[in-house]
């Protein structure tokens, strides 16, 4: 089992050092969330909650996730980075496919690509790119996305998006892309491509998941090995917990350790400590 630390919510200087602690203490990977930014006053109710309310609270950062992983890449050895979760859509392919692919240079391929198809219309509209067709624009924008990595001459004729032939320099190691969704249709899309990243969920419907992703699997000729199944879980706890999980395919859980210890208030102190901590009471040391 793979622990990822998740950088959800905290202040940005505080990331650089949890990203710091994390590598040192041995953590596999740190996930970085992603909004452009957070409009006051919305229509479009988040999904991931009952009552539609955001999880956070206004003036919560939310850093570039490429300019922060450029940066982390340089204090840190291991430490693998994946976002929880990038919207492509709301984006110039060609932007983000640059600022990717550079990450991911710098990181010396360390870059794991969490993507979903995004929510917040409103944010859509002031990045100026259409909220109908995302997850369509989505798939198209994947497979661009990797024509634009692949070394040498690329040309791209899709629905969305047409490149004459070009080049993309610098070329950057190899960018695994996990999908991020609770529905059948991101489970699909996540099932064509490297993995999947859930959501706030139990154990209980992580495996369901986990059963579905296999079933869509095996319907495209593809098995689970090297699938990556990413996900928090709100009721693992102890070695137990995490076993079982292991056990049904899930590989790795993205947590924030010091909130077994200290709660949501902790100090940047506190924070690390709940990083060591766990690890020592896991024994994954």
């Amino acid at each position: 089992m793979k622990f990822y630390v998740s950088s959800a919510f905290l202040k940005t200087p505080e990331i650089i050092e949890i990203a710091r602690a994390a590598d040192e203490l041995g953590y596999d990977g740190l996930g970085i969330p992603d909004h452009v930014v957070n409009v006051e006053t919305l229509e479009t109710p988040y999904p991931y909650t009952k009552d539609g309310q955001r999880r956070w609270q206004p003036f919560t950062d939310w850093p570039d996730p490429w300019v922060l992983v450029g940066g982390l890449a340089q204090i840190t050895t291991r430490l693998k980075f994946v976002t929880t979760v990038y919207i492509p859509a709301m984006r110039n392919p060609y932007s983000a496919a640059k600022a990717i692919g550079t990450a991911a240079v710098l990181a010396s391929g360390r870059v794991e690509l969490g993507i979903g198809v995004g929510w917040c219309r409103e944010e859509f509209a002031l990045m100026g790119e259409q909220f109908a067709a995302r997850g369509k624009r989505t798939d198209e924008m994947i497979d661009l996305m990797r024509a634009l990595w692949e070394p040498g001459w690329t040309e791209f004729d899709g629905q969305f998006y047409r490149a004459p032939r070009l080049e993309m320099q610098p070329t950057p190691p190899s960018i695994p892309v996990y999908v991020g969704g609770l529905s059948d249709i991101a489970l699909r899309r996540a099932a064509r491509n490297d993995g999947w990243i859930g959501d706030l969920i139990n154990t209980d419907r992580a495996i369901a998941a986990v059963r579905r992703l296999r079933e869509l699997r095996a319907e495209n000729g593809l098995t689970m090995d090297d699938f990556t199944v990413l996900t928090p879980l709100t009721d693992a706890f102890t070695v137990a917990d995490y076993q079982r999980a292991e056990d049904a395919g899930i590989t790795g859980i993205i947590t924030m350790p010091w909130m077994f210890y200290a709660g949501p208030d902790a100090t940047l102190a506190e924070k690390i400590d709940g990083l060591r901590r766990f690890r020592k009471d896991l024994a994954l040391d």
